[in-house]
């Protein structure tokens, strides 16, 4: 194994992500479009770990049993062979295992339509300190995956979780949120197939995705650049759910605040924004979200760690009180310009913007809301319906009302 290199292995856009399994992450959470390599880089690097820690099985997971067989299995065996391990390691189907020959250690596949099997897991040493959930999306839900987890990892003093998919097109599917959420020592990477060198794909496959891209861009997107592109009636395409790094944000010269009123079940919504207008982009970096919370102490919230003195929160004018609030508690806070077909106006401001930046880990309800929002359909006809529906956006009315004074002008 000495002789091979791991850089004519692994795609260059893995390299960061193998870099972050050496220095201590524990979840990897591989996603993107078809060709981007990532069941490659997984199976390569799982037979690392396993070598590196001799103590130390692996289990490997598809939905459905009889899925294994052609793909992670294969996937497994794939990467066994390229890095030269052939004749260390003993594959078998029946049962369906590959066994480092020099220490005894396995590498087990189970299907999770049996899911009784997983809790009968029984290894002759050591413990399970590696897992790889392929085709996320498939699993019931994070409870499913949650109770594997906890199955498997007792015990050893290492553990690395692999789960990897495509995205759905749709922003609501329990995977795509996934992906979105903070943990410690969790890394979540996104990998195309245009990241990857021409020539491990083939010809074919670069032609098959250039014709779709000609024929029905939308679908090319979501396959093949692994975008969660919706289904027709997604009301924000131009969103960027990205980290925006600390030294940018430090450099925005015109923070805007946006508050939208609520107690409960409807909450107070606090978004914080910069408006890039030589490039027509919107970054959303801070967030609050509280609910049955007074206004005294909503205001003390932001009056400590927010609002700089001389900045100026714009806030729904419909609860004249709740400014008068803010304003005697020492914040310089004003009701939003509205006026006939305002709703209409800014959303459309927003949907022609060149980009919605929406930092993900300091803003999770902010890019939830986005990301879910979409037109009602007429429930026989199933034709989208005009207008914005009125229900779970109140981070995206503060956004509007941080905004209110650049689209009351024209975006300028």
């Amino acid at each position: 194994m000495s002789t091979i290199s791991l850089s004519n292995l692994i795609a260059p856009s893995f390299f960061d992500t193998h870099k972050a399994i050496k220095t201590g992450a524990t979840e990897i959470v591989e996603k993107g479009g078809r060709g981007g390599a990532k069941s490659s880089f997984i199976s390569i690097e799982l037979i690392l770990q396993l070598i590196k820690h001799p103590d130390c099985h692996a289990a490997v997971f598809r939905k459905v049993g009889n899925t294994l067989r052609s793909s992670v299995y294969a996937q497994i065996c794939w990467a066994i062979s390229v890095l030269g391990l052939s004749s260390k390691f003993r594959c078998t189907v029946s049962p369906m295992e590959c066994t480092y020959i020099p220490t005894g250690q396995k590498i087990l596949f189970f299907g999770l339509d049996d899911p009784g099997k997983v809790k009968s897991i029984k290894t002759a040493f050591g413990y399970v300190g590696v897992a790889w959930f392929e085709e996320l999306d498939q699993y019931a839900g994070p409870e499913e995956i949650r109770n594997v987890e906890q199955s498997l990892f007792r015990g050893g003093p290492f553990s690395l979780v692999f789960k990897s998919f495509n995205p759905p097109a749709m922003a609501r599917n329990w995977a795509n949120q996934y992906a979105l959420e903070q943990k410690t020592g969790k890394l979540v990477h996104h990998s195309t197939y245009l990241d990857v060198p021409k020539d491990w794909l083939g010809d074919r496959f670069i032609d098959d995705a250039e014709h779709l891209k000609s024929i029905n861009n939308t679908a090319y997107r979501n396959e093949y650049l692994g975008e969660v592109v919706g289904s027709g009636t997604q009301v924000f395409e131009n969103l960027c759910i990205d980290p925006i790094p600390q030294a940018q944000i430090d450099d925005f010269d015109r923070v805007l605040h946006g508050v939208d009123w609520g107690w409960y079940p409807d909450p107070w919504a606090y978004n914080t924004c910069y408006y890039d207008s030589a490039r027509r982009m919107l970054y959303v970096f801070g967030e609050l979200t509280r609910r049955r919370t007074s206004n005294a102490d909503t205001a003390a919230l932001l009056i400590n760690d927010i609002v700089r003195p001389g900045e100026t929160i714009i806030a729904d004018s419909a609860e004249e009180k709740s400014i008068a609030d803010y304003r005697s508690f020492g914040l310089l806070c004003r009701g939003a310009e509205k006026g006939p077909g305002s709703v209409k106006y800014s959303m459309k401001w927003l949907q022609s913007l060149s980009r919605i930046v929406i930092d993900p880990g300091r803003c999770p309800d902010t890019a939830k809301e986005f990301l879910e929002y979409e037109y009602d359909r007429d429930k026989r006809s199933g034709e989208v319906l005009e207008g914005y529906p009125d229900i779970n956006n109140h981070h995206i009315d503060a956004v509007r009302y941080a905004t209110n004074l650049i689209w009351r002008r024209g975006g300028k």
